[in-house]
């Protein structure tokens, strides 16, 4: 997985690439980016799917925080990013969230 950063000159934000693998995605029919920036909404930041089976989505994230986030898979299965900044403990059990930091 891969997360791509571009910060913008003009405003406090970071245009943020989340990309999940075809190996990662497992043949899912879709994806979503679910996370603190959209109120951990599974059907807000839906990810395109590209013809090599990757999924991918852009979002804009203000700088100087940090953000938790998942991948959802198909609506029923979480895929954490290999390429997060860093992992925290999810309150569920022992998941985790990942972790991207702008």
């Amino acid at each position: 997985m891969s997360i791509q950063k571009k910060y913008l000159k003009s405003k406090a934000v970071s245009r943020v690439t989340f990309m999940l693998p075809t190996k990662i995605a497992g043949g899912a029919r879709k994806a979503s980016l679910v996370g603190e920036f959209n109120g951990w909404d599974p059907k807000a930041t839906r990810m395109q799917k590209l013809r090599t089976g990757e999924f991918k989505v852009t979002v804009d994230l203000e700088v100087g925080r940090e953000y938790q986030y998942r991948y959802l898979l198909d609506d029923r299965t979480w895929q954490n990013d290999d390429a997060a900044d860093r992992y925290v403990p999810a309150g569920i059990a022992d998941a985790e969230n990942s972790v991207v930091i702008v």
